[in-house]
């Protein structure tokens, strides 16, 4: 049944504020698409890469074996389009039952009330089976349990061609002293065609690892932005020195540029998450994984974000449909299943013996995102975020363009972030 927009208008809570209130422009076009869908029938809502949906569509199928008269599918989305597709199709009464995703998803859901809260549904023993340490892999706010994580890290690691250099450097001092040796002006023309390293640097979060190596962070334990520090214009200025002092980076460089690269064989390492590795494999490079190299000014690992993935149950579930949906719940982050996964794309599992067994242990791949993953810290979950991020590209990129020094952008990135969550908590 349709929920009118003016009845979802009521159900948003005070704490909203304005801003997930544009979202809601698009709410009866999608509510529209999900009416009259089959009452037996689960759906899984996801980001995962293709291997990954195929490895997911299997699971479901097993799992439907077992419920005969049942239907379960599952629907890929964008990150971002999957967010907001299911906080409009919850706040009109339907969307898919179980939604898979990151952990930073928790904060919007939470607020917008479109997800149920988990521990009355799980045995204590069954939730005393995930990951408490380093970090805890199930994800909970304000007192409730809203995501079981089938998986955890969604981290930075960097990765080396093996073909071009057989030990990644461990410091950077080593990897500067390294990497002028590894780019290469190949053609003559003034300019490197081969880089000792490449990554999304002008995308902040894959800053993240080196404000942490210079001892800073991006947000405090009141969820309040700490981007105006000198670790913050430490990191900046370090990413930079790389690309314009030691040209050891490109100048300029995007996701696409660093990914193209690398399969060219034209980059040497390369920093990136293991959602990338299952292609590097697959285009036939040797890779090997290692921690981010450590910072010698500090002494410090650079701390990429961490974050647990996994599945959420919508708020609009209820009676036998919200049974099965979390009988299926319990199967997809059963440790079987994850195992699956970690031997597909080398992703972590959430459960503590998990990181015992062999596809963890006797995959050289996975041990190595363990290691890195232990220096790491855990991206909060909190709609906070949202808005740090959208403050911190502005000023973050204008360094790279020449437009601000380290001390001006990182100033102007705090500044924009107060002013963003002030306007949204309004």
């Amino acid at each position: 049944m349709r929920t009118p927009l003016p009845s979802i208008l009521r159900r948003l809570p005070p704490s909203a504020g304005t801003a997930f209130r544009p979202i809601l422009a698009a709410a009866m076009l999608l509510i529209a698409a999900c009416a009259g869908r089959n009452p037996h029938r689960i759906l899984v809502w996801h980001s995962m890469r293709p291997v990954e949906a195929d490895l997911l569509r299997k699971h479901l199928a097993e799992f439907g074996k077992q419920h005969p008269g049942w239907e379960f599918g599952e629907l890929y989305y964008q990150n971002e389009t999957a967010r907001t597709n299911f906080i409009i199709s919850a706040l009109g009464g339907s969307g898919p039952e179980l939604f898979w995703g990151a952990s930073d998803n928790i904060g919007p859901f939470n607020e917008m009330r479109v997800i149920q809260p988990l521990e009355p549904f799980f045995t204590p023993a069954f939730l005393d089976s995930f990951l408490t340490e380093p970090f805890a892999a199930n994800t909970r706010m304000d007192g409730h349990l809203y995501q079981i994580a089938d998986r955890v890290g969604n981290h930075l690691c960097l990765v080396y061609n093996k073909k071009i250099i057989s030990k990644p450097p461990e410091t950077m001092s080593e990897l500067i002293r390294v990497g002028k040796k590894l780019t290469r002006d190949l053609d003559g023309d003034g300019r490197p065609d081969r880089y000792a390293l490449v990554w999304n640097y002008t995308e902040p979060f894959f800053a993240i690892p080196f404000i942490g190596g210079f001892g800073g962070w991006i947000i405090d334990g009141e969820n309040r932005p700490t981007l105006n520090t000198p670790a913050m214009v430490r990191a900046c200025r370090f990413i930079w020195e790389l690309g314009h002092t030691h040209r050891i980076i490109p100048a300029e460089c995007d996701y696409e540029i660093a990914n193209a690269l690398f399969k060219d064989g034209l980059a040497a390492m390369i920093i990136n998450g293991s959602w990338s590795w299952g292609t590097y494999i697959e285009n036939g490079i040797d890779i090997g994984i290692a921690r981010i190299p450590k910072i010698d000014e500090t002494g410090l690992w650079p701390a990429p974000m961490v974050s647990p993935l996994g599945y959420s149950l919508n708020v609009n579930a209820k009676g036998e449909k919200r049974e099965i949906a979390l009988e299926l719940m319990r199967y997809l982050t059963s440790m079987a299943v994850q195992l699956d996964f970690t031997r597909l794309s080398v992703s972590l599992p959430s459960r503590r013996d998990g990181f015992d067994s062999p596809a963890v242990r006797g995959d050289p791949l996975a041990s190595a995102s363990l290691d890195q993953m232990r220096v790491g810290r855990l991206m909060p979950p909190v709609t906070e975020m949202r808005w740090i991020w959208d403050a911190m590209r502005p000023g973050y990129q204008a360094i790279f363009r020449g437009a601000l020094t380290p001390e001006r952008a990182a100033a102007d990135m705090q500044a924009l972030a107060e002013k963003l969550i002030r306007e949204n908590r309004e």
